[in-house]
């Protein structure tokens, strides 16, 4: 019975601190989508990346396990905003003959910040030599991975801050046709920089945003709590209606489906290797194994962080993949085909019998993954209006946070009583997502509105 509860809380602390870094995203997912939308994209990636990264250093430091939950969740609420806004961002700068295969390649950084982070965390966290004390604070190596973490966060927001422009298209649809033609202007003297070509002379027209006003005003008149939630609440209400609705809801189903399986799996990959090697299988009960009572965090296994590495490793393929073909097929085409492969390899991890082949299965699955995810970035940013576009990816990542959270609960509760409901429950819904994404409409090469 001790063991139970000493395994049982062990896993209460692993989904609890994990999950507060998905809540923080989740809210802050669609806040900052929805403020990008009416303030620019530019300053909220700013400010966002900011948060992400000073509420992170401050999160090393944390004696206490609640403020460090308290910080990790400050700090997801900036990381929830800059995933949604960038692709945003980025898009609007890309002609539509290469967007697809641009955004594809902006997509591989997050395979580039897995792999950092896995390797950051098997150089830095095994290390005893990292031990020092602030004070009465005992900073333990991996305080500093947590620190390493956040620091490309901040140099981003410096970037950002101090060399990139705002959006043009957003400028357009924010009736700043002047500093919408000096962002122009800059990009043209970048790229025909020593062609000895003279920017020409244009005029710009807007979009035209009298429907949403009409209804924004409508909305204003209200109460002013009621006001307040109805107007941040407005774009979504607009992504289920008229043409938007049934790609709205097919997104919705997907995003949930791809998330509760990639990250409830991709958090727990190391418990069910180790379960693999300890009892032959990754649904092995932890009760008949060995206590956990004197076990201590010190030294650490290495091979947990060498096999998250080689999973990480493993999203290269898929990105190079959807980089040469995504302008060629479409995104639709490569949703549906990732997310049903996806589902099949996750139902034969939950067969093999051994370490390696449970980790050549993680690794077919966690490279697919990465076409689904490529995939909906493109298909995210064409299929809404510049006006919605950041409150819509925002909205769809905060639905997988969520889905992320009860992947995440999901495993904790029953890895131990009954691990195949939710393995096989991650494969029954990435193929489910999968045939939903026939729903969507084919959005290659298209001009963003």
């Amino acid at each position: 019975m001790a063991v139970s509860l000493k395994i049982q809380n062990k896993y209460n602390v692993y989904y609890i601190n994990t999950s507060s870094v998905f809540v923080g995203m989740m809210l802050g997912g669609y806040v900052w989508g929805y403020l990008a939308d009416k303030r620019g994209r530019r300053r909220v990636l700013v400010v966002s990346l900011t948060v992400n990264g000073i509420f992170g250093v401050l999160s090393s430091l944390a004696p206490w396990f609640w403020l460090l939950l308290l910080l990790r969740f400050i700090s997801g609420i900036g990381v929830g905003g800059s995933i949604p806004v960038i692709f945003s961002y980025f898009s609007e700068f890309m002609p539509r003959q290469r967007r697809g295969a641009m955004i594809s390649a902006l997509a591989t950084f997050w395979m580039a910040g897995n792999i950092l982070a896995a390797g950051l965390a098997w150089m830095v966290i095994p290390s005893t030599s990292t031990h020092f004390f602030l004070g009465s604070l005992d900073f333990k190596s991996w305080r500093l991975f947590v620190v390493l973490c956040s620091f490309p966060a901040l140099t981003s927001a410096v970037v950002f801050r101090l060399i990139m422009p705002e959006s043009p298209k957003f400028l357009m649809e924010a009736d700043q046709e002047k500093e919408a033609i000096d962002v122009f202007r800059l990009m043209f003297e970048i790229n025909m920089k020593g062609k000895g070509k003279s920017f020409p002379e244009f005029g710009l027209c807007s979009s035209s945003k009298q429907g949403y006003e009409a209804e924004t005003k409508k909305v204003a008149q209200q109460g002013c709590l009621v006001s307040f939630l109805k107007k941040g609440l407005l774009p979504v209400k607009q992504l289920f209606q008229g043409s938007l609705r049934t790609s709205s809801i097919a997104l919705l189903i997907i995003f949930y489906s791809i998330s509760f399986g990639y990250y409830g799996l991709w958090m727990w990959f190391p418990e069910l290797f180790s379960r693999i090697e300890n009892g032959g299988s990754p649904c092995a009960n932890m009760s008949s194994m060995s206590p956990l009572d004197n076990q201590s965090c010190y030294p650490v296994k290495t091979a947990v962080y060498m096999e998250g590495f080689i999973i990480a490793a493993s999203n290269l393929p898929g990105n190079i993949f959807t980089i040469l073909i995504m302008d060629n097929i479409g995104g639709k085409a490569l949703l549906s085909c990732s997310l049903i492969v996806s589902g099949v390899s996750v139902f034969f991890i939950y067969l093999v019998q051994t370490k390696t082949q449970s980790l050549i299965f993680s690794c077919v699955f966690s490279g697919v993954s990465v076409i689904t995810w490529n995939s909906l970035d493109v298909i995210g940013t064409e299929l809404y209006p510049t006006k919605l576009r950041s409150s819509a990816l925002g909205f769809f990542t905060g639905i997988g946070r969520v889905a992320a959270i009860m992947g995440n609960i999901a495993f904790g509760k029953l890895v131990d009583t009954n691990c195949a409901v939710p393995v096989l429950l991650v494969s029954v819904l990435l193929l489910i997502g999968g045939l939903v994404a026939l729903l969507l409409p084919k959005t290659r090469q298209t001009e963003l509105t």
